[in-house]
This record gives C-alpha cells, structure tokens and sequence, in this order.
C-alpha cells in the first residue's frame, strides 16, 4: 500500500494515499476569521470551497512554514453521516512517497484526545514514521464547524463563476 509522507518538525507522518484526492502547492487560503483552532479558512479546489486544516497549527500551536516542500492535501474525509466530504490539509515537507503493508504500522498504546488522528507507527531505514488517521482528524466541534449536522450541501460549497 502506497503512503504519501510528510513531516511535522523532524518527526515523519505517512498517509494513505488512497486517502488523497490530489496534491497541491501551497495555494491562496480565504481565511475564515473566528474559525476554530486548525482551520485557516477555504481554498478554491475546481471551483469549489474547501475547508482547510493546517496540521502544523493543529498539531503543534504554530502555523505551517510556507516553503516549496509545503502542500495542500485533499483529502477525502469520512463524515459519520456516511458520505465523503472533501478536505484540504496543509502539511510541511510532503516530498515522497513509501509502500508498506498495513500490518508494519503498530500500535504504540498511548493516545492523547487533543492527538485522536495520531495513528500507529512503522519503522523504516530512518526511523519512526507514525500513520495519520484522516476519519479522527476532526473533532466533534471542528467537523460540526466544517459541515453542519443536517446541512443539505455537498462535500463543499459551490463557488459561483
């Protein structure tokens, strides 16, 4: 199975990359102001709002590094409603990709509830890599936040031409 990896600080995260819809440079954001912690605003994908999460800023209280290396995920995220919703993650230095078996993640028996997305780790020739789970990258108030119970729109909101 193919994993996109990227790094927050030094440390290295993979996700799935069936998961990823697309990714993309470091692109303009709307910001969104009095969004909760996390969300930097929306970003026009196809002519379409997303929201965007910086993963910096969630994870670690500080925006993420507008390099090259920087990018836009658009992920696939599961919504408990049961359809997909579109969203996009800003991560640091998402540069390459691994293959590994599902199996070579393991868990590490500790979690954090502020850190519910942080996923089991595999090992590799440089170390630690810890699998980001997209279905526990929201919060209850973020996903509510993003897309409102009962909300009858789409993944996102239309962008009018």
């Amino acid at each position: 199975m193919l994993f996109l990896l990227f790094q927050l600080d030094a440390d290295r995260y993979a996700l799935p990359a069936r998961d990823v819809t697309e990714v993309l440079p470091l692109l303009s954001v709307k910001t969104l102001p009095g969004a909760p912690v996390g969300v930097v605003g929306l970003i026009n994908y196809r002519g379409v709002a997303v929201p965007a999460l910086d993963l910096a800023l969630l994870a670690l209280g500080r925006p993420a590094a507008r390099r090259v290396s920087t990018r836009i995920l658009i992920v696939n995220y599961p919504h408990p409603d049961g359809r997909e919703r579109l969203l996009g993650v800003i991560v640091e230095r998402a540069t390459e990709m691994i293959a590994k078996e599902p199996g070579e993640f393991r868990s590490i028996g500790i979690t954090s509830p502020s850190a519910r997305y942080l996923g089991p780790v595999a090992q590799d020739s440089r170390g630690m890599i810890q699998r980001v789970e997209i279905g526990a990258l929201l919060t209850d108030e973020l996903r509510f936040a993003l897309y409102p119970e009962g909300a009858d729109a789409p993944a996102a909101i239309a962008i009018a031409s």
